[in-house]
């Protein structure tokens, strides 16, 4: 494994680190048939009926930025994640560890954002856990959510599932997310209004959903967009050509990764996916997506193609062309 025989801070930027972790570590330990996609969410059937079913930690800082908070972000990053992978969500859990002498107030706000974040969802958080831990054991507070949703019959979403000619969509603009918990945690000034995209997408996703020709969703968190579309490439043994000028990042955004010195490719997001479909339904689907206020600026990006080997390439503003590669390192930390 990559490093010195310890747990780096890359190993959870959900980029090539962090891949490298679940491969060689935890998929090593644990693996079994529905584990091994390693899609957003593993699917397994009880009864008959076949289920998606998925868990996420969330440590961000500051806990409360512009546009969310960590509760918002644990709820929506939960339900997002059983919506990709066709699931209509069902029900979530919500595990806290608080840090002896959290500010109450301050707790109450996390929960009743993640109340009101899963009433526009349209699911219950049905059960939990509380640890509380000594002062300077931990940073304030810590959420674990996890989730289950019923798959439809007949729907099946994956990654091994793109096909060469299928287009890449991604449902709104990228960045905004990491950059606005940096600039609230560094207390950076950025003007331009920029806050976390944190939204619960399945409405908009069974939307889309319902035009035939979508092979595969991904939720665009950490690691960006970059990695997404390198995890999607390696898992279909195809390439992807993206058109840098197609993909949507807010003005204030992108100076702001300008000034900063970071890729909106890599910056996570909480509130967009990346979308896999046939070319002959894309017209449809963008419709779908952008008659839903999270989707108005859905955007046809790129195809998959043919190549010798699986690899992102983009077609830069000023005409070139570079290899994207899953993200290195940590970008930025803390940022869900």
């Amino acid at each position: 494994m990559t490093g010195p025989g310890k747990v780096l801070l890359g190993h959870g930027s959900g980029g090539r680190l962090s891949r490298e972790l679940v491969e060689k570590v935890f998929l090593r330990s644990f693996s079994n048939p529905a584990l091994r996609p390693l899609e957003d969410a593993a699917e397994i059937t009880v009864g008959g009926a076949s289920l998606a079913f998925t868990t996420d930690s969330y440590v961000v800082t500051p806990v409360e930025f512009p546009g969310a908070d960590i509760g918002r972000v644990a709820v929506c990053g939960t339900v997002n994640d059983l919506a990709v992978k066709g699931a209509r969500p069902a029900a979530l859990s919500a595990g806290f560890i608080l840090e002896e002498g959290f500010p109450m107030e301050l707790l109450l706000r996390i929960t009743s954002s993640m109340r009101r974040a899963a009433a526009e969802a349209g699911v219950s958080i049905v059960t939990g856990d509380t640890k509380v831990v000594e002062k300077g054991k931990a940073d304030g507070i810590f959420i674990n959510t996890a989730g289950v949703g019923l798959i439809p019959p007949g729907r099946r979403l994956a990654s091994a599932a793109v096909k060469a000619g299928d287009v890449v969509i991604v449902s709104g603009r990228l960045a905004d997310h990491g950059v606005a918990v940096m600039n609230a945690r560094n207390r950076l000034g950025l003007e331009g209004g920029i806050r976390s995209d944190a939204a619960p997408l399945n409405a908009m996703i069974e939307a889309a959903l319902r035009v035939p020709g979508v092979r595969c969703m991904r939720d665009i968190t950490r690691g960006g967009l970059a990695t997404v579309l390198n995890e999607v490439s390696g898992a279909c043994g195809l390439g992807a050509e993206i058109d840098e000028d197609s993909v949507p990042v807010a003005p204030a955004t992108r100076k702001a990764c300008a000034l900063l010195g970071l890729d909106p490719f890599y910056v996570a997001n909480e509130g967009k996916i990346a979308l896999f479909a046939a070319p002959g339904s894309a017209e449809k689907i963008l419709k779908a997506l952008r008659s839903n206020r999270y989707g108005r600026r859905a955007a046809l990006v790129g195809r998959m193609v043919k190549e010798a080997r699986p690899r992102v390439r983009l077609q830069t503003s000023i005409g070139g062309a570079r290899i994207m590669l899953s993200l290195e390192g940590e970008q930025l930390p803390r940022i869900c």
